[in-house]
């Protein structure tokens, strides 16, 4: 079997329900162990670092800020991969991945959120601002509410996944505007300095601790993901069951 065969096996394998809660049971512990590391490490740096000279301690909540945002967006990215493969390969796996990331987004985009309000006070003057950057995260902070609430109203899973499927990849428009508002619009929000085609411009000092508890959110979120999808599917194993059974049951008594 050629490489390229060889992976289209693994992938397809995965994508079969038994299969991924074997894998997910096996790899959970390990992501879980690897995630308490880079968190118990990101926050030590965090907290030994430098203070800015202008910022003070308060730009140590970067390093839950930034973090918090970059997974919104990655979540949202997740989100559309699976939509477009519910929507191609109607997939059932791929409808549960994609219902099950979205009270994550939700999270991880309020967590960035507050804590950037936190850290806009002492340096804006102000909680909130109707800027680009803060109003397209809200959107996205809406948007995540919007599909938890359809995949809550809507019981029929497969009407459900369809709905949110076509809602999610219309809404990834958002991603790039979110990403690129600080270079496309003038706003109190400083332009990229870690993500940039010419390199990082922070130091090294606030660079390392930012990268490390980056990854731990990372970690994090892929723990917590892999985790949702596999009680989603016993979840919707547990349904099945209990309707055979009632079916049954019915079927018994006429």
């Amino acid at each position: 079997m050629n490489p390229y065969a060889r992976l289209k096996s693994t992938i397809v394998g995965l994508a079969q329900p038994t299969r991924f809660l074997e894998v997910a049971e096996r790899v959970l512990p390990f992501l879980l162990a690897f995630t308490a590391l880079c968190l118990v490490g990101g926050l030590y740096l965090s907290f030994s670092s430098d203070v800015d000279y202008q910022q003070g301690s308060t730009v140590r909540i970067m390093y839950v800020h930034v973090p918090s945002a970059w997974i919104a967006m990655l979540c949202y990215t997740v989100m559309t991969a699976n939509a477009i493969g519910s929507i191609v390969w109607r997939h059932p796996l791929a409808d549960v991945a994609a219902r099950v990331a979205a009270p994550l987004g939700a999270t991880f985009t309020f967590v960035s959120l507050v804590t950037g309000a936190i850290w806009g006070k002492p340096m804006w003057g102000t909680w909130w601002v109707w800027d680009a950057r803060l109003t397209s995260m809200f959107i996205l902070f809406i948007m995540y509410l919007g599909l938890v609430a359809i995949n809550r109203a809507i019981d029929e899973p497969t009407r459900a996944a369809r709905v949110t499927a076509v809602l999610i990849i219309v809404g990834f428009v958002n991603i790039p505007i979110i990403k690129f508002s600080v270079d496309w619009w003038n706003t109190l929000h400083q332009p990229a300095s870690v993500l940039r085609l010419d390199g990082p411009a922070l130091d090294i000092e606030f660079l390392r601790p930012l990268m490390v508890m980056g990854l731990a959110f990372v970690t994090l979120f892929f723990t917590l993901y892999l985790a949702s999808i596999r009680n989603e599917i016993w979840r919707r194993k547990l349904i099945a069951q209990h309707r055979l059974a009632a079916r049954a049951a019915v079927h018994k008594e006429n």
